[in-house]
Parts: structure tokens; C-alpha cells; sequence
């Protein structure tokens, strides 16, 4: 019964469209469409019904670390249709269930939107690329187009260490070996560790969770790799602040000066959903040209966002510029450029003065070029 029942499910989610299933006691399964969620009309589920659910489709070493930890973690292939990467956890002394759905289809740069050089940058022979944004935002998704524009075009060695293994990659003009944490190796430090014996070309790191991970990631790239990483962090300055913080204070310096000589871009994602559906990523694009690696080293990591804007030559942008672009063209709506911009406040004052019928982009580049070197005044409204 329960077999059958998951299949259905999971046949529903791909059907509808859907990104996510929660199976949780109490309620109907519950999809996540175009960023809502939605019941489906089906009976409540008990304790008993996500508990088969969950034995249905968990691994043996997934139900022991259940017991164990009281969740865990696994991705599992769903016929042609995809892969769905699971996560089981207790809540109230009951499990629940949440399957979030990996298309089997790779998407292009094209088709993601992303910046023209970000293909330029794929085929460097070393260096640092970040992709951050909160969970959810399709940085997997964007860094799986990535390892497959290289792995379609280049001959390289790449090694993916994920937690766990999301799309699949075949083997194409490239080599590509993936390694699952808890599965194929214990962590991501030990991972990295041994990575550079491998003969790498390309590493990919699903998540730059602590010092140790940052650091190796940071030498590996210095040692002549081109390394992927992934950081829950919004915006290019926030994210640089987070790797340099995360340091003791007595090697930030050092790190600075690291990060400026191997960092060579980030990208930044919120994924927003699209009018009238689907969902659409806005971007925040820094690529680290010889000024932005003077600001990194010389500690102004505060006069990036104006370094972002004079780079737009080379694709840079600010998320709240993606955003506004996004609202004007009626891709999202006003309520969602305000939710996911990084100032609420003067994207509020834009979408007014807009809905008002004044010309905003004619009122922005009329504005001086702010670029003193203390923190900004906000503006007052007139």
C-alpha cells in the first residue's frame, strides 16, 4: 500500500510541476508549486501512514542514523523522471518527510539567466568561484549547469563532494567522479584533504560549512584548481565578510589577502516566483577584477556595491538592480522585489515613485556616483 502510495505521490509532484512533497502527520501531503504550497485532496496522514512512507524509500544506514539522531539525509532516483533528495526528521515524537524534486534535465546559462562571462570564467584554469544564497534559492541547480558546461566542452578531471549527491553527471568530455558525505567519505574537510591526490582539474564543494572546508577549499585554489563552493550568505559583500569571519582575528589579514589573489567571482541567487507561474532567479554578480581585489585586500569591503555597479562591462550587478528589472518588466511582483531586495526601504521608494508615474531610471542615473569612502546617509523622502 505504501509503496504504491509513495509512487503516486511522487508521480503528482512531477505532473503538477511541483518542487517539493511534505509528508507530515496531521495533514494531507502537501506540494510545493511555483513557491506555494498546496494540499493535495487526499486523506490526513497518521503516524503510522509517513512512518511506511518513510521505510518505503529509506536506505538501511538512513533508518539506523533515524533512530540514532532522529534524522537523516539521502537522495534516491525516481525512474527517468529525476532524482528527489530526501530529508526524514521527528517532530513531536512523529517522522516527517520532505522530498525535494532534482529535475533529470540539465538547464543551460540561457536558460537560468545567468551572466554571459560566467562561461569565461568556467574555462579558468584555477581560482575560487562562489555561488550563495539562502536555501532553496537554486544555487545546486546553478552550479550543476556549470560542472555540466565543462564537462560537456573541456577535458577535466572534476570531483564533486556533496551532502548528498543531487543531479547526476555522465561522464562526458570530461571525467567526473561525485562523492556522497556519510557515504563515499565522513565529511567535507576529509573529502578536500584528499582530493588534491586525485589529480584534479575541478572540485566542487556542495557546502563551505566550517573553517576547516573554507580554508582547504581557499588552497586548493591557490594550488592551481578551479573550485566551486557553495555559502548560505545573500549579497558578494555579505559573503566576503562571512569566509574572512570566519577566521580568528589573527589570520584575517592573511585571508584577505588570500581571498583577493584566488576569489575570481561570486554569485549571489534568490529565486522568485514568476508571473503568472513557474519561478525566476535574480542575481547579484561580482567578478573580481584588479579593484575589487584591492577593496577585498584593503579591508573596504563596505565600497563593493559601488565597485558592482561601475563593473557592469563585465555583467556585473546588485540583486536589488536584477530585482527592480524583474518588477519593471512584470516578471515578479512589487511584494517580491520588496520581500527579496537587500534594501526594503529604497526598493519601497522606487516601486512608489513608479506606481506614481515618474521615470525612476531617469532619477537614478542622475544621481551622483556615491563612492566616498564611509558608510552611506540614507537618503530622506522628499
Amino acid at each position: 500500500m505504501a509503496m504504491l502510495h509513495i509512487d503516486r505521490l511522487l508521480e503528482t509532484v512531477i505532473k503538477q510541476g511541483g518542487s517539493d512533497l511534505h509528508l507530515t502527520v496531521g495533514v494531507p501531503p502537501v506540494i510545493r508549486l511555483h513557491g506555494r504550497l498546496r494540499q493535495l485532496e487526499t486523506k490526513t496522514l497518521g503516524p503510522e501512514d509517513t512512518t511506511a512512507l518513510m521505510k518505503a524509500i529509506t536506505p538501511e544506514r538512513c533508518q539506523q542514523e533515524i533512530q540514532e539522531e532522529g534524522g537523516c539525509d539521502f537522495g534516491f532516483a525516481f525512474g527517468e523522471h529525476g532524482r528527489f533528495r530526501v530529508s526524514v526528521f521527528r517532530q513531536k515524537g512523529n517522522l516527517t518527510l520532505v522530498l525535494r524534486l532534482i529535475p533529470s534535465r540539465l538547464l543551460s546559462f540561457e536558460e537560468i539567466g545567468l551572466p554571459k562571462i560566467i562561461s569565461a570564467l568556467c574555462r579558468r584554469p584555477r581560482g575560487l568561484f562562489l555561488v550563495t544564497g539562502p536555501t532553496g534559492s537554486g544555487k545546486t541547480t546553478t552550479l550543476a549547469s556549470m560542472v555540466n558546461y565543462i564537462n560537456a566542452g573541456l577535458d577535466r578531471h572534476i570531483v564533486t563532494i556533496e551532502d548528498p549527491i543531487e543531479y547526476y553527471h555522465a561522464h562526458k568530455k570530461s571525467l567526473v567522479n561525485q562523492r556522497e558525505v556519510g557515504v563515499d567519505v565522513p565529511s567535507f574537510s576529509e573529502a578536500l584533504r584528499r582530493v588534491l591526490r586525485m589529480d584534479p582539474d575541478v572540485i566542487l564543494v556542495g557546502e563551505l560549512r566550517d573553517l576547516e572546508t573554507i580554508e582547504a577549499a581557499i588552497t586548493a585554489a591557490e594550488t592551481g584548481h578551479l573550485v566551486f563552493g557553495t555559502l548560505h550568505t545573500t549579497g558578494c559583500q555579505g559573503t566576503i565578510n562571512r569566509i574572512i569571519d570566519a577566521f580568528p582575528q589573527n589570520q584575517q589579514d592573511q585571508i584577505r589577502v588570500q581571498l583577493s589573489v584566488t576569489l575570481i567571482a561570486v554569485l549571489s541567487q534568490a529565486l522568485c516566483p514568476k508571473q503568472p507561474k513557474g519561478m525566476v532567479a535574480a542575481y547579484e554578480f561580482m567578478v573580481v577584477t584588479p579593484a575589487v581585489a584591492n577593496l577585498i585586500r584593503e579591508n573596504k569591503v563596505y565600497r563593493l556595491d559601488s565597485a558592482i555597479q561601475t563593473g557592469k562591462k563585465f555583467g556585473m550587478r546588485l540583486l536589488d538592480e536584477h530585482l527592480w528589472e524583474l518588477f519593471s518588466t512584470n516578471k515578479i511582483t512589487a511584494e517580491e522585489a520588496v520581500d527579496k531586495s537587500r534594501r526594503p526601504g529604497e526598493m519601497q521608494d522606487k516601486i512608489d515613485a513608479h506606481s506614481r508615474g515618474l521615470d525612476v531610471d531617469a532619477m537614478e542615473s542622475q544621481k551622483p556616483d556615491d563612492d566616498d569612502d564611509g558608510p552611506k546617509v540614507p537618503r530622506r523622502n522628499s
